[in-house]
């Protein structure tokens, strides 16, 4: 296959979850074939060059199958760099990020859910539908744990009294917020 041709096959058995950039796929092409694991195979004419694997690759691919996924460096988390920062700095309503968050997770998750409703309405053993499902299993369950964690934090501050932003201004207007919610 050509790049574009193994961008459009990863795309596919992925549901198009992570799409890739071209250019990138040409570069790890290019690194493969450094590397001994893939080899230019010919081309058709129009200018695409054909990537064959080669025998270190297959056994490269199975060792990457057969070896767990081992989180050595938590993923970068914007979220939660985003929060960090909001929590130090005065400007910065604390609360309404979270509860903006909230609601974004929760559209995702009702999108997931329905998505993965659907592939699951007609009964198919397609190897590609049933990535795409275990894709969107691992999608909702994320979307849940986000959600759990959204909660958390928004627990632990109210539990533990911190102050979501240092602005008066903010605090003020929460506490006659707070106040007209007590006299309804």
């Amino acid at each position: 296959m050509y790049g574009y041709q193994l961008r459009s096959e990863f795309e596919e058995r992925t549901g198009s979850t992570w799409p890739l950039n071209i250019g990138q796929v040409y570069t790890t092409l290019d690194r493969l074939e450094r590397d001994g694991l893939a080899l230019k195979d010919g081309d058709d004419g129009e200018g695409h060059v054909f990537y064959r694997i080669t025998t270190a690759g297959k056994a490269e691919v199975s060792q990457w199958f057969a070896d767990p996924v081992v989180a050595t460096n938590p993923p970068r988390n914007e979220l939660a760099i985003k929060l960090s920062l909001a929590m130090t700095l005065d400007s910065v309503d604390v609360e309404k990020l979270l509860q903006a968050q909230r609601t974004a997770s929760m559209r995702n998750l009702q999108t997931y859910t329905r998505q993965r409703r659907e592939a699951t309405k007609f009964d198919s053993n397609d190897s590609h539908d049933v990535a795409w499902i275990l894709v969107l299993d691992s999608l909702v369950f994320a979307a849940e744990a986000e959600i759990r964690w959204l909660d958390h934090c928004e627990g632990w501050l109210r539990k533990h009294r911190f102050r979501t932003s240092k602005n008066p201004a903010v605090h003020a207007a929460k506490a006659l917020n707070d106040s007209k919610e007590v006299t309804r």
